[in-house]
């Protein structure tokens, strides 16, 4: 049995890989929706978050040889609960991750490590934001964004009831909400960007399987100032970025 941590849409065909060279195969995602997605490719799917002793316990009782980690880039807990279980469990760690985007030279963007950190740049600026950085750290931007007159706060996000709920309780007006599901091309992302006058638009660096290309392309090119937040450091130990090597990977590994 191999474990593997989903969510994304490349994780999503890794994992359809991983079965189709034979391996017995369950995969983990945090939502339903991510859930369906892996069904409807015939795929068995346990849904939730899982804390370190929860992976473990499952590590035993399914006996998994190797864990698949192909979750988001930014899901750093999800990584380190997979690593510390893989090692607690004796069991082989495979991380797989989207390759990460080169940018240019453009003095329109900005690149900081942090959520934080983006939140102060964009306060600095002032304008209209554009967040394109989910609803999980929606708080950091709210708490320095919002009540600036000179500042409208405008959030991009998954059209999800916890979202909605979000934005009411930290007091993001309705006609500042974008709620759509991406991947967006580089002409939408304009006409949006047109639609809501943004000066600033935040995003997180997620390779170009997560459309973070043609987003921040459609800005510079409408001459919009850019915040990037790069990937977390962590130690991986070797990342694979290509399916293939995955799965060489695992026959070396786990079967």
């Amino acid at each position: 049995m191999i474990f593997a941590l989903c969510g994304t849409s490349d994780a999503r065909e890794l994992a359809a890989l991983i079965q189709q060279n034979g391996f017995e195969i369950l995969t983990s995602v945090v939502t339903d929706n991510a859930a369906k997605s892996l069904q409807e490719a015939n795929l068995p799917v346990r849904v939730g978050r899982l804390p370190k002793d929860e992976i473990v316990t499952l590590i035993r009782r399914e006996e998994v040889k190797a864990i698949v980690d192909a979750s988001h880039p930014f899901a750093e807990e999800a990584h380190r609960n997979a690593m510390e279980a893989a090692k607690e469990a004796g069991i082989p760690y495979i991380r797989f991750e989207r390759a990460s985007l080169v940018y240019g030279d453009d003095p329109k963007l900005t690149v900081v490590p942090s959520y934080e950190e983006a939140a102060a740049e964009a306060k600095k600026r002032k304008g209209s934001v554009m967040l394109t950085t989910g609803g999980k750290t929606l708080h950091i931007f709210a708490k320095h964004l919002l009540g600036d007159p000179d500042i409208r706060l405008v959030a991009r996000m998954l059209p999800r009831r916890d979202n909605m709920e979000k934005c009411e309780e930290l007091g993001v007006e309705q006609k500042n909400i974008i709620a759509l599901q991406g991947p967006f091309s580089r002409e939408l992302n304009e006409a949006l960007y047109r639609q809501y006058g943004t000066t600033v638009m935040v995003t997180k660096e997620s390779g170009k399987t997560g459309a973070v290309d043609e987003k921040i392309e459609a800005a510079l090119k409408l001459g919009i100032q850019v915040i990037l937040i790069s990937r977390p450091e962590i130690d991986f130990g070797a990342v694979f970025t290509d399916y293939q090597d995955v799965i060489e990977q695992l026959e070396q590994v786990a079967r």
